[in-house]
């Protein structure tokens, strides 16, 4: 067993940044990262994701981003960028390791499992994001579908639906970039639980910050965070504008159930399809702090700031109103701040 002051789970922003800032404070900790190589989330992300698409990056502590392609693949050029700002601060990254559970040790401890090792810490930052954790909602008659179901985390590339009749399903920006790619090469129809609210108006300052403050509310109250569509709405970029003028963003409300052959309404209506994705996003990838019980009745996590109410050893990180590149790495630094000051008699 290895006892640190501090165990950090998850390499992504959030992670790089509690990382950097706990060597500044010179704290002993290690960060556990599942992926083989540095860049969380974005090494998993489709390869026609190009920079120039690609929304919201922010440096990461000390260390600024600068696009040089727009035309770049994200998943190449992030994933870079990570790796370089770990060698540059010689950040203590231990990888690949799952961790499969943390639970209560010895002497006001924490235990940090994984398949391998385990690590004994006083503290923990949790940073595991949402790609690993895709959220399939199940509807009737799902499984007698013949074609293929996929969700946007197992997308590769739109030409693999070449000649096919593909149904994408949900109403993000995600849900909108993927149909647009596959519409040049199949035929799409676009199903949302909910009439799609587009906006004019550009991403604003006023905006991000009523964003997090929406998102803020929810887990200060122990509710799941929302999504950022559900506050901002979807914006009508020139290319979103140009293809619902050109009839490729004509959406349908969600169907009723799943037939061997496609998706069907109560009201007799029925899409044949190839293929169902689906672009319903992400929840918390946090299934491995269940043993802390910190989910209260609502199925939500309650922070003040990063800080897990429950159990003021825990931080999340990337989690609610940081789950942004910009918000990740401020999150970083107030997580250690905190940790620092609880640490600090044990430190003396």
């Amino acid at each position: 067993m290895v006892e640190v002051d501090v165990v950090v789970v998850g390499a992504g922003q959030a992670g790089l940044s509690s990382g950097y800032f706990l060597r500044r404070a010179g704290l002993e900790h290690v960060v556990l990262d599942a992926d083989a190589g540095p860049g969380g989330a974005w090494r998993h992300r489709w390869p026609t994701l190009r920079m120039a698409t690609v929304h919201g990056i922010h440096d990461l502590p000390g260390m600024p981003f600068e696009v040089v392609d727009d035309s770049a693949p994200a998943n190449e050029v992030l994933p870079a960028y990570f790796a370089d700002f770990e060698r540059r601060n010689d950040l203590a990254v231990v990888r690949p390791v799952g961790v499969t559970a943390v639970r209560e040790g010895e002497g006001g401890r924490l235990l940090v499992e994984s398949a391998d090792e385990t690590w004994s810490a006083r503290a923990l930052v949790n940073a595991t994001g949402t790609w690993t954790h895709p959220f399939w909602p199940h509807y009737p008659g799902q499984e007698t579908f013949r074609g293929r179901q996929l969700h946007t985390a197992d997308y590769a590339r739109p030409e693999e639906f070449a000649g096919q009749h593909v149904v994408v399903v949900g109403g993000g920006s995600s849900a909108i970039q993927l149909q647009l790619e596959i519409a040049r090469h199949a035929t799409v129809t676009w199903v949302t639980r909910r009439e799609p609210l587009f906006t004019d108006e550009p991403f604003t300052h006023e905006i991000g910050r009523a964003v997090v403050a929406r998102v803020d509310e929810a887990v200060r109250a122990g509710r799941p965070p929302a999504s950022v569509v559900s506050v901002t709405g979807l914006f009508r970029t020139p290319e979103v504008r140009a293809a619902q003028e050109a009839g490729l963003l004509d959406r349908l409300p969600m169907f009723d159930r799943i037939t061997p052959t496609g998706v069907a309404w109560a009201d007799g209506r029925e899409v044949r399809a190839d293929a169902i994705l689906w672009a319903t996003g992400f929840r918390a990838a946090i299934d491995h702090l269940a043993p802390l019980r910190l989910r209260g009745p609502g199925g939500g996590i309650k922070l003040d700031g990063t800080r897990v109410v429950a159990d003021p050893r825990v931080h999340l990180v990337g989690y609610g109103p940081s789950a942004s590149t910009v918000g990740a790495s401020r999150a970083g630094r107030a997580a250690v701040r905190e940790i620092k000051e609880l640490l600090a008699p044990a430190l003396v």
